[in-house]
């Protein structure tokens, strides 16, 4: 795919069918890497600290999951950038794969939300192929905890492995686990939540106004408020300042 480049984070260029496309076409090439989704959010914090712009830029691809991103890439050249937005694209390559074909695993959130998530999708889908589920502990892992995880992860030969941690905690430890998860991981984040029902998504008309952020904010305010805040005005800030080369 095209790639180009906002405040030196490498973005994958196209749209959500193109980019399923992509990765179901090099499945087998990708396994022990991983995918990235990078909004607003991701890209102050990138900006601010360097270990988590190295963390983007590792991936195989970061598409851009905000419309801000997509529209400042096509002001940069990359006229077909969309908005890839990681429970759109977690949508698009289930049914991609609802033959079976492809095998999956889910990592992170809680164990009753993991539960709900796989009864949605096996009902959706029936002939899916999920092959495991693990809910971690909500702290840091041990070094034995974290062998553990890798050892049951892998055992259960997976092509891919969703990663629903939120940003920045998911994309720090498909880092750091790079070549030792095998499979595809993919860090969707709320795009657990979405599918087991425990959120409800913004109506498809906010998404199509990029006001999905202000649907997110009323729905959970008390822990939104400051991070939107916060960070739309640094990216507004560094967009004015900062040069992008």
């Amino acid at each position: 795919m095209e790639t180009e480049e906002v405040f030196g984070i490498k973005y994958a260029v196209g749209d959500v069918l193109s980019a399923v496309s992509t990765v179901l076409d090099k499945i087998g090439d990708l396994s022990g890497g991983y995918i990235c989704f990078s909004n607003v959010f991701t890209v102050a914090t990138a900006v601010d600290n360097s270990k988590y712009k190295e963390a983007l830029n590792q991936s195989s691809f970061t598409f851009p999951d905000g419309a801000p991103i997509a529209k400042r890439l096509r002001r940069k050249g990359a006229v077909n950038a969309r908005r890839i937005a990681g429970p759109d694209f977690m949508e698009a390559l289930l049914g991609a794969t609802a033959d079976g074909r492809v095998r999956h695993f889910f990592y992170g959130s809680s164990e009753s939300t993991l539960e709900k998530l796989v009864t949605n999708i096996r009902k959706k889908y029936p002939e899916i192929n999920i092959v495991g589920k693990y809910s971690p502990p909500f702290r840091g892992l041990t070094p034995d905890e974290d062998r553990e995880i890798i050892q049951t992860v892998n055992s259960a030969e997976a092509d891919i492995v969703w990663i629903g941690l939120g940003a920045p905690k998911q994309e720090m430890f498909m880092y750091s686990h790079k070549g030792k998860i095998h499979g595809l991981m993919v860090g969707v984040g709320a795009g657990f939540d979405y599918q087991a029902g425990t959120v409800k998504r913004a109506p498809l008309w906010m998404q199509k106004c990029s006001l999905e952020w202000l649907h997110r904010l009323i729905t959970d305010p008390a822990r939104l408020f400051k991070r939107y805040l916060i960070t739309n005005s640094k990216y507004i800030w560094y967009c004015l300042t900062k040069k992008d080369s």
